[in-house]
């Protein structure tokens, strides 16, 4: 055994003592990643992937990145936080009002979780209810709330809640209502049975890979301004990435609320809250009267290394061409896995948007919702995506992300190894 295989079995002995499972609770993966430039990254052996995890999205515009780089060293030198405005922050907070259609003021916090948790918190205080809608098979991070169908099984009933974590109250069940994405007669049903109730609509716009059918956010969109019901865009994953506006501008649909990170945050822990004045003023203890005022407090909100490193970030991102340049090399991507899978005879359905996308095993010619992405072959899917590994493609098992620092190098190596592993898989 050579001195780094001694290393890395160290590394993993150590990782499975300390760690539950041997990991962070992300991945379930013994890979351990040493270092990333553009888009690849190397793990602790030394080896090369092509990533296509990309942290799990925060780094579109490539790991390492000078420009993010240069403007991190810059501000490490002058301190690390202060718990108080910095300037980076304010900017970062105005760019985000001059993309995001729906954004007139920010607030920061650290995690998604925690913007989708408070942006359903100032629903509630600003409606004066306790329900919240959220959509089958939707993810809106890690709070008790959030964590209700994101994963149910597929003979649950789909309108009841369905906790997806041990240790979440039995009484959150009680104000989370549950919809069926994609369908906006039955959504329409559910919010007019319990309109009197609802303080929110939470949905990502684009669901994990499903996109939306023409006229359903639009729909949802109308439903609520009728009912006077807050409607927010979880666009953690989709803000910044779909357009440089988001899902928002992207469909062409503006919510009361969003949520925002990963993008926005360079690569560094930051997300924020964004929407209307007159709902976003229940942060502010001298708008509204006491028993309406919101606290919201976290030690790093608003980060100035996080926000210097989303200010050079959507710098980039701002550039002429960018998004298409980003469009072109997943257009590119999808076409390479389509190509290969349907050579291979594969049944399978690429879905998502040329920027996140991904395959579904399946023989379904179409995927509009949660319980469609269900109806997959495991097995096949699993060896895929292990073959894929060992060519050197990093991915989720759901999900490409992909870079606007993924190059021609990049896409011939993917392209090879699609060909390859849907030879063996299939």
């Amino acid at each position: 055994m050579t001195k780094l295989d001694e290393h890395t079995t160290y590394l993993r002995n150590l990782a499975r003592k300390v760690l539950p499972a041997g990991t962070y609770g992300n991945l379930a993966s013994d890979l351990i990643i040493a270092r990333g430039n553009a888009g690849r990254v190397w793990d602790v052996d030394g080896k090369e992937y092509v990533d296509f995890l990309i942290g799990s999205g925060p780094m579109l515009i490539g790991h390492a990145h000078p420009a993010v780089t240069a403007a991190v060293m810059e501000q490490l030198q002058q301190g690390t936080t202060y718990f108080l405005p910095n300037e980076h922050g304010i900017r970062l907070a105005a760019e985000i009002v001059e993309a995001v259609p729906c954004a007139e003021q920010v607030r920061f916090t650290s995690t998604g979780t925690e913007a989708d948790f408070y942006a359903m918190r100032l629903a509630r205080a600003y409606r004066k209810r306790d329900k919240i809608l959220k959509f089958e098979g939707g993810y809106h991070g890690m709070s008790d709330y959030a964590l209700m169908s994101l994963y149910p099984p597929a003979d649950s009933n789909p309108e009841l809640p369905h906790p997806d974590s041990a240790g979440i109250p039995g009484r959150i069940r009680d104000d989370v209502i549950v919809a069926p994405f994609n369908d906006i007669e039955a959504t329409r049903e559910i919010i007019h049975r319990h309109r009197d109730d609802l303080a929110g609509v939470i949905v990502e716009p684009m669901q994990r890979l499903v996109p939306p059918v023409p006229g359903f956010l639009q729909g949802l969109r109308d439903i609520t301004r009728e009912c006077g019901i807050v409607l927010i865009f979880d666009e953690v994953v989709t803000g910044f990435r779909l357009a440089y506006g988001g899902a928002q501008e992207y469909y062409g649909v503006t919510p009361d609320l969003c949520t925002l990170g990963k993008v926005c945050g360079g690569g560094f822990p930051l997300a924020a809250i964004a929407g209307r004045a007159d709902i976003m003023r229940h942060f502010d203890r001298d708008k509204v009267k006491k028993s309406e005022f919101l606290l919201q407090i976290g030690t790093l909100n608003g980060n100035p290394i996080a926000a210097a490193a989303g200010l050079a970030t959507l710098d980039v991102l701002k550039r002429p061409g960018a998004y298409t340049k980003l469009f072109a090399i997943g257009r590119q991507l999808w076409s390479s896995l389509e190509v290969s899978l349907a050579r291979a005879g594969i049944p399978a359905l690429v879905v998502g948007e040329p920027v996140l996308f991904d395959a579904l095993f399946t023989a379904r010619k179409q995927a509009h919702n949660y319980r469609a992405t269900l109806d997959v072959d495991p097995v096949v899917s699993q060896r895929f995506h292990g073959l894929l590994q060992e060519r050197g493609i990093l991915k989720g098992s759901g999900k490409i992300y992909v870079s606007l620092a993924h190059d021609e190098r990049d896409l011939a190596q993917s392209a090879r190894a699609f060909d390859e592993a849907a030879r063996m898989a299939a």
